[in-house]
């Protein structure tokens, strides 16, 4: 197979991630959790909230690094400091689509993203991979699901991590996530036109994944 790149857009919890990851797997290629970058600065922005000024400055403080451990997958290491196990505290949660729409963060995790897409071979995750970051990707799938179905996925995720929530809060939040990104001024959530859809709601991830790998083998 020649050297391409794969891009997954979608909304909160449409399983992304999950899928990014098997496919991945599956083709040999490398993962990027664009999510995870930005829940990256998130963190950083909310444990320094006492010194902060502009988001400028707090960039320009970040050397942001993705590593791969083999039993734990990919981790993000923030000043030399894994903090993968942090990024899913319901407090970054709440404020990620916040820092998501700032200029200079969309701008320097945009940069960063496509660097690592330059040399192809890269299964990328997000919300403006085939839009923004990645508008020549060899495959774009636009994922999407029911907002019931996808506070499930994220209740269940926080269960296994030790995070408390209740499905309707979760409703509640997704809803209003998926309102913030579909009408935020920079790089807003949307199809790319020659993205492919695929509704994940009740299907499971074996077949979600084959889909994709369909949609791979006919490039």
């Amino acid at each position: 197979m020649k050297a391409i790149n794969i891009a997954l857009d979608g909304p909160a919890a449409a399983g992304k991630s999950t899928i990014a990851k098997r496919v991945a797997a599956q083709l040999s290629m490398i993962y990027v959790d664009t999510g995870a970058m930005y829940r990256a600065i998130t963190y950083y922005y909310l444990t320094h909230k006492e010194q902060f000024t502009d988001f400028t400055s707090l960039i320009s403080e970040i050397d942001l690094r993705l590593g791969y451990d083999a039993e734990k997958g990919q981790r993000v290491f923030l000043n030399d400091r894994d903090v993968t196990d942090y990024l899913r505290e319901n407090d970054v949660t709440q404020n990620v689509s916040y820092v998501s729409s700032i200029k200079e963060v969309r701008q320097f995790l945009v940069q960063a993203q496509q660097k690592l897409a330059a040399e192809k071979g890269i299964v990328m995750d997000g919300r403006d991979i085939g839009t923004t970051v990645l508008p020549d990707a060899e495959v774009k799938v636009y994922m999407i699901a029911s907002v019931e179905e996808r506070a499930e996925r994220r209740f269940k995720d926080n269960q296994e991590r030790g995070i408390e929530s209740s499905i309707e809060q979760l409703k509640k939040d997704i809803a209003e996530r998926d309102a913030y990104d579909m009408n935020r001024e920079i790089s807003p959530l949307r199809k790319a036109e020659d993205a492919i859809e695929i509704d994940t709601t009740g299907l499971s991830i074996e077949q979600v994944t084959d889909k994709i790998l369909s949609l791979v083998k006919a490039v």
